[in-house]
């Protein structure tokens, strides 16, 4: 990997506190900006950050159209191309950025997909169907995410001591490395409690183990295991939304706010920096009464 975007990836770590996901997903595209320039100049040569061309960037850019990259996915490259040269001329490597004046596809905000009440019950009844250890942590997880709209990443990251049950409350590390505490409501309490009681040490083999939530062999459990987990219960649960590890973050949020919480306090409870990311939440609830008023008053259509 070029040694300047091992500098840039290792500030966006370090001094802007961007988290894994931010930082590898620069990685890979940068790294993917970067073989292409090589393809072009060939291999050998070094690099010249400082001649580098706009019309090369926009090349490459043209190039991932022909192979029929998303909207979205090219705006987030054009995103991580922009912030590389912004870093660069700051840093003095370069004197002119060439990707100044790049423009990022405008690519439609798609309102997040919320379960509806009644499919959240369904999904967390499932694993109370089972008598297992795993079924315990299943059922722990899933409340947890619905009762404090945590991020997953921030679920599978939870120590033991992150959870106060005399709160009860659960404390997380977010985006930016912002802690925040969120209370936890006596239904989820309850699993959480059941779980770490008469569950976690069914599956945990090492006792200096600090991770809350572990899989069948004892490690901290990872977004990928919690995935498949999830997918195998809102199968069960015959839910015919698409589900995803964000599913019920959304769904927090969006009956929060129908349930006439305050926005400011929604977007405390997410962990979001800007208030303008927690609104599009209110366009889902929104939408949700006026598909009920327009069900029940049929000739308002």
């Amino acid at each position: 990997m070029d040694e300047h975007i091992g500098h840039f990836l290792s500030f966006l770590s370090v001094e802007k506190g961007a988290s894994g996901n931010t930082v590898s997903a620069y990685r890979n595209d940068l790294q993917q900006f970067d073989s292409f320039l090589v393809a072009q100049r060939g291999n050998g040569k070094p690099r010249d950050w400082e001649a580098l061309e706009r019309d090369l960037i926009v090349e490459y850019l043209l190039t991932l159209r022909r192979k029929n990259y998303a909207e979205a996915t090219v705006a987030r490259k054009v995103a991580a191309i922009k912030s590389f040269f912004q870093f660069l001329q700051a840093e003095g490597t370069i004197r002119r950025n060439p990707a100044e004046s790049l423009e990022s596809p405008r690519v439609g905000r798609s309102l997040p997909k919320a379960l509806s009440v009644t499919e959240v019950d369904e999904l967390l009844e499932q694993p109370m169907k089972r008598n297992s250890t795993e079924s315990k942590r299943d059922r722990a997880m899933l409340e947890l995410l619905y009762a404090t709209g945590l991020r997953v990443s921030e679920l599978v990251s939870l120590d033991v001591e992150d959870v106060n049950m005399a709160g009860p409350y659960v404390r997380c590390m977010g985006k930016g490395s912002k802690e925040r505490t969120i209370p936890i409501h006596e239904q989820a309490a309850g699993g959480v409690a059941d779980y770490m009681n008469d569950g976690r040490a069914g599956l945990v083999k090492n006792r200096k183990e600090s991770a809350l939530f572990v899989n069948r062999r004892g490690e901290r459990l990872t977004r990928q295991g919690f995935w498949l987990i999830l997918k195998q219960y809102a199968k069960e649960a015959n839910i015919s939304t698409p589900v995803t590890p964000h599913t019920l973050r959304h769904s927090f949020a969006t009956h929060m706010l129908r349930g006439g919480m305050n926005l400011r306090h929604v977007q405390e409870l997410l962990g979001h920096a800007n208030i303008s990311t927690t609104q599009v939440y209110t366009q889902v609830a929104n939408e949700h009464v006026r598909q009920v008023y327009e069900k029940a008053h049929p000739r308002a259509r």
